[in-house]
């Protein structure tokens, strides 16, 4: 019977559509969209520093010890390159190849959660498919894809470990063990709320809450045993500094510091409403929700409330706030929306739906956005093509005329036109900036001049970002504005990259330079007596 409702679930989720347009945007990311600084660059470069150092215990970034990130996902780039060789393609197949599991595991928890409800396990990976911080997050090279697979692997296992299944307590452990090792402890502000909350989801089974307690403390035991088996070692080696960072700049000083309130404590509430574009523009969802009172909260919405509700309030306590912190929790929040859908009928005459605007509206904005951004904007938004936009126009007019039995699912139209526009913004946002943020030209010159003995640095804050683009055997110099005179006269012959964003250094004293992000020709470098003479000390 199980099996029969897998395969009932898989057919009606139309996994081979949904493939496809994942196969779309991965490779409309990988071809048209660079390596994005800094963030994507700078984990590359830690990569490449471990696996050229041949040091997989202690991360490196520009020649020093990096802890602001355990290891799991430089090891699983290191997997491929040892499998494919040193490559720029599989790190950034790695978060996309996580976001399908993803899709796969929200199924598999919402057939756990309501069991023969085919409509919300058809429905919930396109939830979160859909859902455009999704869209955007999964091919990023970040670790909160990572964090997210590991969330839901915990949630899994918790609940099989509520339903009297001794391989769940294992499968939670090792989530945690993993989710450490991927971003440190904030994976168990994801998955120790619910989990601590069992009495309230657990259901009519009777349940030794002692023993349950106890089992969810030796979960807790074996993901530190885990992390520990790295991060002892580690720290060994790393020195005293590196140790102390990993020991309490992971755990407890992010917890002291997280007091400082850089954000007040209501700042994610207005937040969830974009979280949840485009599904929480449409009528039908909040009209399901109108309901609710009709609709009895059964055992698997209260795991959710469980999940969804103390996390959100634990992490509205931490001063640091993005909208990408709450990404571990759109799993839960898609499987309440196809809870909240299951049933619900619109008019299935309706043409104008959800989809239909947002592909006018999005093509409206994209031909709008050159003529009325602001002049403080960056350059490159002024020369977006109007193509893109009118090519959203049409096919948000050719939507509302295409007879609905091509696609007679809402939830599934929906998220084809979030794909869609999404594959559209993409190549409309990447040709206008050019190479703005495209640092391999650049990184090849470093490269180039490392290679030549001169030595080089960099004024400001550098994140390593040409250090794995330019395969770089060396670090970069970091220097700043006080400091740089000196350097620059003791070597005469050396080189200075600087991002010039006020544009204040003359472009005849750069031996190279390009536009990078908002600016033109702001990325430069010069030689150590153009410098000097450019701010007048030589």
């Amino acid at each position: 019977m199980s099996q029969n409702r897998h395969l009932s679930a898989d057919r009606e989720t139309r996994w081979w559509l949904l493939i496809f347009y994942w196969l779309l945007l991965l490779a409309s990311a990988l071809l048209l969209r660079p390596l994005i600084p800094v963030d994507e660059t700078r984990y590359l470069s830690v990569a490449w520093e471990m696996w050229r150092n041949g040091d997989f215990l202690v991360p490196h970034l520009n020649g020093e010890t990096y802890a602001h990130k355990p290891p799991l996902l430089f090891w699983l780039m290191h997997a491929g390159w040892w499998m494919f060789g040193v490559n720029e393609v599989w790190p950034r197949m790695i978060a996309p190849l996580l976001s399908l599991f993803c899709l796969y595991l929200v199924q598999r928890l919402a057939m756990r959660l309501w069991p023969g409800k085919m409509q919300i396990a058809a429905h919930a990976p396109w939830v979160l498919f859909g859902t455009f911080v999704w869209l955007i997050f999964f091919t990023l090279v970040q670790f909160d894809m990572l964090l997210v697979f590991c969330t839901l692997l915990g949630m899994l296992g918790m609940f099989d470990a509520g339903r009297g299944k001794t391989s769940g307590w294992w499968l939670l452990s090792l989530a945690i063990g993993l989710g450490l090792l991927a971003k440190g402890p904030v994976i168990l502000l994801h998955l120790l709320p619910a989990a601590l909350l069992g009495p309230l989801w657990v259901g009519d089974r009777r349940e030794n809450w002692g023993r349950w307690y106890a089992a969810l403390f030796a979960c807790v035991l074996g993901g530190a045993v885990m992390v520990l088996a790295w991060a002892i070692p580690a720290g060994l080696e790393g020195g005293e500094k590196y140790r102390n960072a990993i020991f309490w700049g992971q755990t407890a000083n992010r917890v002291v510091n997280s007091f400082a309130h850089r954000e007040p404590w209501w700042w994610y509430l207005p937040m969830l409403p974009l979280l949840l574009l485009p599904w929480s523009l449409w009528p039908r969802l909040w009209k399901s929700a109108a309901g609710l009172e009709r609709k009895r909260p059964d055992r698997g919405m209260r795991f959710l409330a469980s999940w969804i509700l103390p996390t959100l309030v634990l992490f509205s306590l931490v001063s640091g706030k993005q909208i990408k912190y709450l990404l571990p929790l759109l799993p839960a929040l898609s499987l309440v929306i196809a809870w909240l859908l299951q049933g619900s009928r619109g008019k299935e005459g309706k043409r104008m739906d959800l989809g239909v605007v947002m592909l006018l509206l999005a093509g409206l904005f994209l031909l709008g956005l050159p003529l009325f951004a602001p002049q403080s904007a960056a350059w490159w938004i002024r020369d977006i093509s109007p193509l893109w936009g009118g090519l959203l126009l049409m096919l948000g007019v050719l939507a509302a005329w295409l007879p609905l039995r091509v696609l007679p699912d809402a939830v599934v139209r929906i998220t084809s036109a979030a794909v869609l526009i999404l594959l559209a913004v993409q190549p409309a946002l990447m040709t206008a900036a050019g190479n703005a943020y495209d640092l391999r030209e650049i990184s090849r010159q470093v490269k180039h001049y490392q290679d030549q003995g001169r030595k080089l640095a960099y004024i400001g804050k550098y994140h390593g970002q040409f250090n794995f683009l330019g395969r770089l055997e060396e670090p970069v110099k970091r220097l700043n504005t006080r400091n740089a005179p000196a350097w620059a006269r003791e070597h005469p012959q050396g080189l200075l990259i600087i991002y010039d964003i006020d544009n204040e250094l003359p472009l005849k004293n750069t031996v190279f330079d390009q536009n990078y992000r908002g600016s033109r020709r702001a990325l430069k470098i010069l030689e150590s007596h153009s410098y000097l003479r450019a701010v007048g000390e030589s």
